[in-house]
């Protein structure tokens, strides 16, 4: 088993770590404090190919692998603290990828070229004002009529609702088909009949949090992705894609925490030595460094498992594929976050400030741990599913 990585992917990760240095770090406060993520970033980032890097050249995407695509989620979740930009990042590549793999060709070749120039938004909508995860209780419609579907229902807490309706796109949109199971159907939010309600978080500032109301939106029967009551399946490969890719962000997100806290107790002294010289701090960063290194490589091996197998369109081993995205889920946010928690510690009150800027990793990666493209006992239900079996779920 080789673990190294390839010229290519060493190059490609360390331009694009030059560009999180470069470009992310310099504008970070910018994104955080105004709401939105700038021309000056998105343009860079389209330039690089970074934006839906899975989907397939012949639709403007790089046709990358998992496995890259995991590396530059590292990277941006290091150079962006606030994790705004790796979350337009992930929803870009998750759902590209969903797109392209299902979609129609007249969709795919209407939408995916402007998402990849960074000229429209794709998100996923699945979340319902009475639940995110009880699929059994949406309320989200959606029939046939001719030609074309009509939807009617709500969504909530929402990525991208706002840049959705300013760059133009529109979300995967799931829904219970009149038919029986569930359609996945593409919704430009600029459809008659669709409002949207801007939520204000606590982090993540750059990027849009909201709701999407549906009042009989009718779209075109060629937005909807592979068959008729299909769609949760379609949705679920695209959630283990994406958590995947959030899992290496917070990976970045938590090497970039260390490495600030590392510099700081290697210079600041009490008591006549830095404080790097105290066991309490220093066995502090071994354990919090193990941690982290452990679920790097776990986050790879995730995505080396979407390469072999999930991207191929092999289901031979699915419940591989979601215990390993499942566990990494799980684990990244939380080792992250200890470590940017931790590492606020050691500065003390300068650590509460915002002039060491911890506190944009603190409260962007808290939305992983709150539920944000699956709460942590989601992961544990579905861990728990794989271990015990299907009899053993808490709901039928």
């Amino acid at each position: 088993m080789d673990f190294r990585l390839t010229d290519e992917e060493e190059a490609f990760q360390t331009a694009v770590r030059r560009f999180g240095d470069k470009v992310l770090r310099a504008h970070e406060r910018q994104i955080d404090v105004e709401g939105r993520i700038p021309p000056e970033v998105l343009g860079p980032m389209a330039e690089l190919g970074l934006l839906a890097m899975p989907v397939p050249t012949e639709y403007g995407g790089m046709g990358a692998s998992a496995t890259l695509t995991e590396l530059a989620a590292e990277e941006i979740g290091r150079g962006d603290f606030s994790m705004a930009t790796a979350v337009f990042f992930l929803l870009e590549a998750g759902w590209g990828h969903i797109l392209s793999r299902f979609g129609t060709e007249e969709t795919k070749r209407e939408v995916l070229p402007p998402v990849c120039q960074g000229k429209a938004f794709l998100g996923i909508a699945t979340t319902e004002p009475t639940g995110g995860s009880d699929l059994a209780g949406m309320r989200t419609g959606s029939r046939r009529d001719g030609e074309a579907f009509v939807l009617h229902g709500e969504k909530a807490f929402i990525s991208g609702v706002e840049e959705a309706k300013s760059l133009g796109g529109g979300h995967l949109t799931l829904s219970k088909s009149d038919r029986g199971g569930f359609n996945l159907l593409y919704v430009p939010t600029r459809s008659a009949g669709v409002a949207t309600q801007r939520f204000v978080n606590m982090g993540r500032m750059g990027i849009s949090t909201g709701g999407l109301t549906y009042q009989d939106v009718r779209v075109p029967a060629r937005y909807l992705l592979g068959s008729e009551g299909k769609g949760f399946e379609y949705a679920m490969e695209g959630f283990s894609v994406a958590r995947t890719f959030v899992s290496a962000a917070c990976v970045g997100a938590a090497e970039r925490a260390l490495e600030t806290g590392i510099a700081y107790i290697r210079d600041r002294k009490a008591f006549g030595q830095p404080l790097g010289k105290f066991e309490g701090i220093q066995f502090e960063l071994v354990d919090l460094w193990t941690q982290v290194e452990a679920v790097k490589w776990q986050c790879r091996r995730a995505a080396w498992l979407l390469d072999t197998y999930t991207l191929r369109g092999d289901p031979s081993h699915r419940s591989e594929v979601d215990r390993a995205v499942a566990a990494v889920k799980l684990t990244a946010p939380q080792v992250a976050f200890e470590s940017v928690k931790r590492v606020m510690m050691w500065f003390g009150a300068a650590g509460y400030t915002k002039d060491v800027g911890l506190e944009l990793g603190f409260r962007g990666i808290m939305s992983y741990l709150v539920g944000a493209e699956g709460g942590l006992n989601i992961m544990r239900i579905i861990l728990g599913r794989e271990l015990l079996g299907r009899e053993y779920l808490p709901y039928k």
